[in-house]
């Protein structure tokens, strides 16, 4: 059996992004109605022995990287239990988590030591009332100490996302540069992708990747780097005498479609081929049949389209971000 998988475009795909909860306990402006969505009903959604089992059958195949997801992977209970089940897949090289941080402080240890690599933070400010307005919540969130936990735990290396919103926190730019000036932090600035319901962030909020590495040259010299360990698709540079490095992720004016090398499990068990796209296989009910996955799964790939659609603001029937773990 082959263990090198090509969608339709001789990509090879090795990276499946996992959701486990289409819950959120944020309701980020970029990210989820303000209502918040109609969650999937507790009997449609995998449990964590599903998941490991769709992954036991995938692996052979080629999938070597995982990210668990959301929502927010962090509020579903026992979280750790389904790392450790990932973990024992033996053609698994790597596990992350993307997380919105709020509870790293309290978890990060047991992930580490159910077999967790590393994480993926999301913080949008720095500061408490404006952290609180971006997400429509304050449930008292520290990006630091988060930050901060995640590495006394021992996850290696470990990034922080920060969607760059015009005229709301795009004058933050260069103090996060500054937390890798003394933390051996990856901080990496996301371009605003407007999709859905979430009408009112427009291309007027969108900050390009350009301008945003002008202001951070700012502070000093910025010099490409390799970046950390990693499957995504961000281009990384380091301030002159940083610890940790700049990252830009540019869905809107660079895309990088041609490269990628990954697919989506929503948390209800429906593999999508791709973040925009409207393509999706439903293997949850051909694993409860007891059916096999792998031609499904080749299948899949054999449609994976070129390209996304966000240009042109088709975005294959999402209403939020948070649906498919972004």
């Amino acid at each position: 059996m082959s263990s090198t998988l090509l969608d339709q475009w001789g990509r090879r795909i090795e990276y499946l992004r996992i959701s486990v909860t289409d819950r959120c306990n944020f309701r980020c402006l970029y990210c989820m109605p303000r209502e918040g969505l109609q969650w999937l009903p507790r009997d449609e959604i995998l449990t964590y022995e599903e998941i490991a089992a769709i992954v036991a059958e995938l692996a052979p195949l080629g999938l070597r990287r995982l990210r668990i997801t959301g929502g927010e992977p962090t509020i579903r209970p026992d979280l750790e239990r389904l790392i450790g089940l990932l973990r024992a897949i033996p053609e698994i090289e790597d596990i992350s988590l993307s997380t919105n941080g709020v509870r790293l402080p309290a978890l990060a240890r047991r992930f580490k030591a159910a077999g967790l690599d590393r994480v993926n933070m999301s913080a949008d400010s720095l500061r408490p009332d404006r952290i609180a307005a971006i997400a429509r919540r304050d449930l008292g969130f520290d990006p630091v100490a988060a930050a901060t936990a995640a590495q006394e735990a021992g996850l290696d290396p470990v990034k922080i996302n920060m969607v760059v919103l015009r005229g709301i926190n795009d004058d933050e730019i260069e103090d996060f540069a500054a937390l890798t000036l003394h933390h051996p932090w990856h901080v990496r600035y996301i371009e605003l992708m407007p999709v859905g319901d979430l009408r009112e962030l427009t291309w007027d909020h969108v900050v390009p990747s350009d301008e945003v590495l002008r202001r951070v040259a700012r502070l000093g010299k910025l010099l490409p780097d390799a970046g950390p360990t990693g499957n995504g698709p961000a281009r990384y540079f380091r301030l002159v005498g940083a610890q940790g490095t700049i990252g830009v992720i540019t869905p809107m004016t660079h895309t990088y479609c041609g490269s990628c090398n990954r697919v989506r499990l929503t948390a209800d068990g429906r593999l999508r081929t791709c973040l925009y796209g409207d393509h999706e296989v439903n293997l949850r009910d051909a694993l409860r049949r007891g059916e096999p996955l792998a031609p499904l799964f080749r299948q899949a790939l054999a449609e994976k389209p070129k390209e996304h659609a966000l240009l042109q603001m088709r975005v294959g029937g999402l209403r939020a971000l948070s649906q498919v773990g972004g």
